[in-house]
């Protein structure tokens, strides 16, 4: 089977188009949609459903999905071998983080990885720890700065972060030397990243808890916002805390629950490329880190 085929119709999914595919890898969108073609004729099932609001996987297509990716792989990490054997280096990876606290030294990694590898493409994207996961489940995803997930990966751990609760400076625990996590069940909330699997919802998972939510947002800076102006409590992780400005008390939970931030990354044989970043960027990134 052609890997490239299994590669532009990940693209496609991921992109939500034949047009973004197109875009993104420099195909012409007739030319993604007859690689499409191809691989259903080659296959003998249907595996794009077209509609005017672009494309989704059929039944069929999502059962053979994580086939796909690994054929996708197979192909990158060939084509990477061949050049090297060449005297080349080239490829590419896509490498993730899911704490926006971690973007500079992230991306002071890999401006010096790229200035000394310019023939490796470094591609950045944010989201959460769960949708990380399931990326790299689906082999889109490299390198990921995450907290941990129960998925097949070569993990390291960089460092313990508290989950804190983050209240006006006015709420009688503000001065407390922990927030009773039970005690959010009987406060205005302020949610953070609804309906996603996210560190906070895991935290309230275990403990039993659905807080009243009085607010929801998809951005800390907007929560720090609403508890400033006194509009509920939140809860987060203290990487965020500590790297807000807004008037607010910042409080352990109680009892304490920790996640684990470090760096994952995806298992089985690496790219040459994606070799050469693992090299470069997790000694750099655990230094930073200690």
């Amino acid at each position: 089977m052609d890997t490239e085929k299994c590669a532009v119709l990940l693209a496609a999914l991921e992109a939500g188009s034949l047009s973004g595919a197109a875009d993104k890898l420099g195909y012409t969108p007739s030319g993604v949609s007859r690689l499409v073609a191809s691989l259903e004729a080659d296959l003998g099932l249907p595996l794009l459903v077209r509609s005017k609001g672009g494309v989704a996987a059929t039944p069929e297509c999502e059962a053979l999905r994580p086939t796909f990716a690994q054929l996708a792989a197979l192909g990158r990490t060939y084509r990477e071998e061949a050049a090297a054997l060449r005297g080349l280096e080239v490829g590419s990876i896509t490498v993730g983080s899911a704490y926006r606290p971690l973007y500079r030294a992230l991306a002071a990694t890999i401006a010096a990885f790229t200035a000394e590898h310019p023939g490796i493409q470094v591609h950045m994207e944010h989201a959460n720890s769960s949708t990380l996961a399931a990326g790299m489940a689906r082999r889109e995803i490299d390198f990921a700065l995450m907290s941990r997930r129960e998925i097949d990966c070569r993990w390291t751990p960089l460092s313990q972060d508290a989950m804190v609760a983050v209240l006006p400076p006015d709420h009688p625990l503000a001065g407390a030397a922990a927030f009773p996590v039970t005690r959010l069940a009987d406060e205005p909330f302020i949610e953070l990243y609804p309906g996603e699997d996210c560190d906070n919802s895991r935290t309230l998972a275990a403990a039993g808890v659905t807080p009243p939510t009085a607010h929801a947002v998809h951005d800390t800076s907007a929560g720090f916002a609403l508890v400033e102006a006194g509009l509920g409590v939140a809860l987060m992780n203290d990487i965020y805390a500590r790297a807000g400005d807004a008037n607010v008390a910042v409080v352990p939970l109680a009892p304490a629950r920790t996640v684990e931030i470090g760096i994952a990354i995806r298992p089985g044989r690496p790219s040459p490329a994606l070799a050469a970043f693992e090299a470069f960027a997790v000694p750099r990134l655990q230094q930073e880190a200690s």
